[in-house]
């Protein structure tokens, strides 16, 4: 009888532990909602106005949240940059398109390094920020 009053009670206690631990680690496996901010890039226009201080991007916003952006960064290959911080940039709905102008001349840009204009034949990075602190960095080459 004291052994079959033992087993019921491991038995109980068992089911008991098992209900807590479930349950404690059903609310820890859960996912966390995060939004998360992506941008893609799906093509690059230099000009319309000049097309040697003016690059239009077109960047979808492929995340779950809108993306506002901040400011902006554009870098030669030498290392030279323009850098407009702040920036009235723009702001960008998931699924939809945004088309930036990114300027490095009358914009009243910081330039460190030697000044450049975007020339024919040669890369160009360049970095938004956005108002979350994500970076999106991209690379465009001016064709014509």
């Amino acid at each position: 009888m004291a052994t079959l009053l033992m087993v019921v009670i491991v038995v109980a206690a068992s089911a008991m532990v098992f209900v807590y631990a479930t349950g404690l680690f059903g609310a820890l496996m859960r996912a966390p909602n995060f939004q998360r901010e992506a941008l893609s890039l799906e093509f690059s226009n230099f000009g319309p106005v000049n097309p040697t201080y003016n690059v239009t991007l077109y960047l979808r916003n492929t995340g779950s949240t809108p993306i506002t952006l901040t400011s902006y960064y554009v870098k030669d290959a030498s290392g030279n940059q323009y850098a407009k911080n702040p920036w009235t940039g723009l702001s960008v709905t998931p699924t939809a398109l945004g088309q930036p102008q990114i300027l490095i001349s009358g914009c009243g840009c910081n330039n460190t390094g030697a000044p450049f204009t975007f020339q024919t034949g040669y890369s160009y990075t360049i970095t938004l920020l956005s108002s979350r602190g994500t970076q999106f960095q991209y690379s465009v080459v001016r064709y014509s």
